[in-house]
């Protein structure tokens, strides 16, 4: 039976994209069937020079473009916007078939999210929706990415609480743009320390390879 991981992060361009196609990358080269889906994907005009797009190339899953998302947007802004303006709002139904499309074919499903945790999906008079609903729809724990450096400790804590108060599970942390600052070591100390969740994996500057036992990374999914 196919199992499923959710991707998100403490804010926007953090990295979660990249860290997303390192993460499917290790899967496939350790010759996992592994796939991607991501619900809402704003500012590209096309599937292949989208985040979706770099996932499936760069960790080379060779999987159909139709079936990377279910909603792709123009406009470089928060989906519920990007939705009101090009008059495509997201529905539930949709993105729940467009994972399960996935699911049929892949037995590990990395699900990116869009923006961090409370990222308005869908917001007009018919239906109000957040990253967070989408995480329940799917029934999926969630992997958390933060920057390595200043501010990311109050980004990491504010994030894991919300999650921690509103049901959902964060299964570690994965910090990138690491560069071993004396700074950055003692943020992996307070990260762990506060939040009770272990700092998983930490990702440099273009690394082609993300430093997680890929046992390690398997049992993340469920």
């Amino acid at each position: 039976m196919s199992k499923g991981l959710f991707i998100s992060a403490t804010g926007t361009d953090i990295g979660k994209t990249y860290v997303t196609a390192l993460i499917v990358k290790k899967l496939r080269e350790a010759g996992l069937n592994a796939g991607y889906y991501k619900a809402a994907l704003s500012g590209a005009d096309c599937i292949k020079n989208s985040d979706a797009g770099f996932v499936n190339e760069f960790a080379k899953i060779g999987q159909d473009e139709n079936t990377l998302l279910s909603y792709l947007y123009k406009n470089a802004v928060s989906p519920h916007l990007a939705a009101k303006i090009e008059g495509n709002p997201v529905e539930k139904d949709v993105v729940i078939q467009g994972y399960k499309t996935v699911q049929a074919k892949y037995d590990y499903v990395t699900v990116e999210g869009s923006g961090g945790i409370i990222c308005p999906i869908r917001y007009d008079d018919k239906a109000q929706y957040f990253l967070e609903d989408i995480i329940k729809w799917l029934n999926l724990s969630v992997l958390l990415v933060a920057d390595a450096g200043l501010g990311t400790i109050n980004s990491v804590v504010l994030t894991k609480e919300y999650m921690q108060n509103h049901g959902l599970k964060l299964q570690g942390i994965i910090l990138n743009n690491y560069t071993g600052t004396v700074m950055q070591k003692d943020n992996i100390k307070m990260i762990e320390e506060m939040t009770g969740q272990k700092v998983l994996a930490l990702v440099k500057p273009d690394d082609t390879d993300i430093d997680i036992d890929v046992e390690v990374l398997r049992n993340l999914y469920e």
